[in-house]
């Protein structure tokens, strides 16, 4: 063994190696930002492996020690999580994760959290990916009149149009927030459901319920909606509409036709923007009947006031196991298109 050469690379490797502080005089929230038995310590090592990173608290700060831009990485962190800590934001592991994801992208200009967070809701709302925090930026954007959002399940994209719409409803900058979706999933018809029409539905619109009791609160959706505030309804209720001083969401857009989306992207009225999610790999049309998401992004792209994003299986922030799901099944469909 050449003994002159490990100690060359031993000091090499210490010499890369630097150190941060960060301090924070409020000890409660210093608690709450390391975690139940310091696991959110554990998130940052884990994350920062690559760097060699070693973080403990103790004193009142946390130390963090490792090679190259780790500690600083780690620094900008702790304090972009703390702002959104300090903003109401869950101090998780799962929200830590997503605040190192954004600093390691050099996603998060300066410490501040570069107006990430939609506050004003029951719970603030942040992104947790690169691809999210793009998606957002357009959302919140007044100069894109038109926003396609696309993705796999689990992107969020639905969930951060629904806050930045209930966002803007509860601020008064809107006068009404409404949903729409295609009532087509799977290969059922509203027809052989049992019920009235509104129980017929309700099912399609759950997950739009959901989202909307989460971030306003069941009460307050209740009186909005009494108010005609909040619509949550099927596409083709938006026929002959023209919609007004309103945020627009159209949901599942995959399932529309070419001829529902022209119908629905012409009911924009002034003082509305409207946003359109959708899985294009998803599309539960019958007879192969082409998808109105697709055409409409197709035609659209490029003109002015229409912006599109596309999320990825790395936006995913369900289960770890639903992202390595969309990739697998992302292979196959490409193995099979070669």
């Amino acid at each position: 063994m050449n003994t002159k050469k490990t100690a060359s690379k031993n000091r090499s490797k210490t010499a890369n190696r630097t150190s941060r502080v960060f301090k924070l005089e409020d000890s409660k929230r210093l608690r709450d930002l390391c975690g139940p038995a310091h696991r959110n310590l554990q998130v940052l090592e884990l994350q920062l492996a690559d760097f060699d990173i070693s973080v403990e608290s103790q004193g009142g700060e946390i130390r963090i020690d490792g090679e190259g831009q780790g500690p600083a990485l780690a620094e900008q962190a702790l304090i972009a999580f703390a702002d959104r800590v300090e903003a109401g934001a869950d101090p998780s592991g799962f929200e830590l994760e997503g605040v190192i994801r954004l600093v390691r992208d050099d996603a998060l200009p300066g410490t501040s959290g570069g107006g990430e967070i939609i506050a004003g809701l029951n719970k603030p709302v942040t992104p947790q990916t690169p691809g999210q925090r793009s998606y957002l930026k357009k959302l919140r954007d007044d100069a894109s009149g038109l926003v396609f959002g696309t993705g796999p399940a689990g992107t969020g994209k639905t969930f951060l149009a629904v806050a930045v719409g209930a966002s803007e409803l509860k601020s008064g900058k809107r006068e009404r927030l409404i949903v729409a979706r295609p009532a087509v999933e799977a290969g059922e018809q509203l027809g052989f459901l049992p019920g009235a029409l509104e129980e017929k539905v309700d099912p399609y619109m759950l997950p739009i319920w959901d989202a909307l009791n989460e971030l306003l609160g069941a009460k307050e959706v209740e009186r909005r909606k009494e108010r005609k505030e909040i619509e949550v309804a099927p596409l083709a209720f938006m026929r002959g509409r023209t919609l007004k001083n309103a945020f627009v969401i159209i949901d599942e857009a995959q399932n529309a036709t070419i001829p529902q989306m022209k119908m629905v992207l012409t009911r924009l009225g002034r003082g509305s923007r409207m946003v359109v999610t959708g899985d294009p790999s998803q599309t539960d049309l019958p007879d192969r009947s082409p998808s109105g998401l697709a055409h409409g992004m197709r035609i659209l792209n490029g003109v002015e006031g229409v912006s599109q994003t596309a999320l990825t299986a790395s936006d995913v922030v369900r289960h770890d196991l639903v992202a390595r799901i969309v990739t697998a099944y992302d292979d196959d469909e490409n193995s099979r298109n070669d």
